[in-house]
């Protein structure tokens, strides 16, 4: 082994990758780049003055797309992480970002992906996903039965958490467990590109670069965690807003539907919001009064007990 040989052994590439999520048109989204098929992401240079100033470099200079609120989610290390054969070992320090699409027709166009395009099986606004009975729970039982004993009941157990069934509740929350499961089964396409197989997944759902996925369910799953005890989402309303709206904004984050007038209730408690004395048409129906969040929730975002819960519908 010559000496270029041994450096290439020992080079360790780090990487920021970005999960930007924004709630356009009543749809959570993702930013990403090359078609949808990877997160903005790029390597942490000598001349980037911190892994945060590096991270909105990147973002801008990919998306065009100015990052706000930010905050690091995880650090991807596992050796297996990138299927490539030859692929250098990486470190990718993930950090999630909330925004607003304030796009102008001045500027190009955004890539920004529904994240539910990605894990169709999340979504439980209308009700369970056909999906999952249809497709991924009878593969799942396949895949169990192909061990015995204590590793079978381990894999249902597994299943039955993950996916809510024999009694259990849906955990919105396990978004990256749900996944993972999906990927250890080899019912995604990243698992089988890991694998070196051509053929379709029997899981549907669009793929993504290297574990781009992986991070972009953990993005998912953190943001779903703190919504239920920071008041984050109005990192990603306008200025002012309705009530609705706000729900709305709520329920397509969490993948399902919340009771609205306790919903109405826990916004009164939490103080939260306030009425800016204007109302809108734009509902469709009689006028509704617009609201904003109070100052001292904008000054005070990060203080403990102030949440923004969701109520079961």
């Amino acid at each position: 082994m010559n000496a270029s040989d041994t450096q290439q052994r020992h080079e360790l590439k780090v990487d920021l990758v970005a999960v930007v999520t924004a709630v356009i048109d009543g749809d959570p989204r993702a930013l990403t780049i090359r078609r949808g098929s990877a997160l903005p992401a790029g390597p942490f240079e000598l001349g980037h003055r911190s892994l945060q100033a590096g991270l909105r470099d990147w973002v801008e200079q990919q998306t065009g797309h100015p990052l706000g609120y930010i905050e690091q989610l995880y650090t991807f290390a596992d050796r297996d992480r990138i299927a490539e054969e030859h692929a250098r070992r990486a470190i990718s320090i993930s950090y999630l970002g909330l925004t607003r699409d304030e796009w102008s027709a001045s500027q190009p166009p955004r890539d920004w992906q529904s994240w539910y395009s990605y894990f169709p099986w999340e979504d439980h606004r209308a009700g369970v996903p056909s999906i999952i009975g249809d497709a991924i729970l009878p593969h799942l039982k396949r895949w169990t039965e192909e061990v015995g004993g204590t590793a079978r009941e381990e894999r249902r157990q597994r299943i039955a958490i993950a996916f809510g069934i024999d009694e259990r509740p849906w955990n919105e929350e396990l978004v990256l467990q749900r996944y993972e499961l999906l990927y250890e089964a080899a019912l995604v396409e990243e698992a089988l590109r890991g694998r070196g197989e051509e053929r379709t997944p029997p899981v549907p759902g669009r793929p993504m670069i290297a574990d781009h996925r992986r991070i972009l369910a953990t993005g998912i799953a953190r943001l779903r965690t703190k919504i239920k005890y920071r008041p984050v989402v109005f990192e990603l309303m306008p200025p002012v807003f309705t009530l609705l709206q706000l729900q709305r904004a709520v329920e397509a984050l969490a993948g399902r539907l919340v009771h609205k007038q306790n919903f109405r209730r826990l916004i009164e408690q939490q103080e939260l919001v306030e009425e800016t004395g204007e109302t809108t048409f734009e509902t469709g129906g009689r006028p509704a009064k617009l609201f904003r969040f109070r100052p001292a929730v904008l000054m005070e975002r990060t203080a403990a007990g102030t949440k923004l819960s969701v109520p079961r519908a």
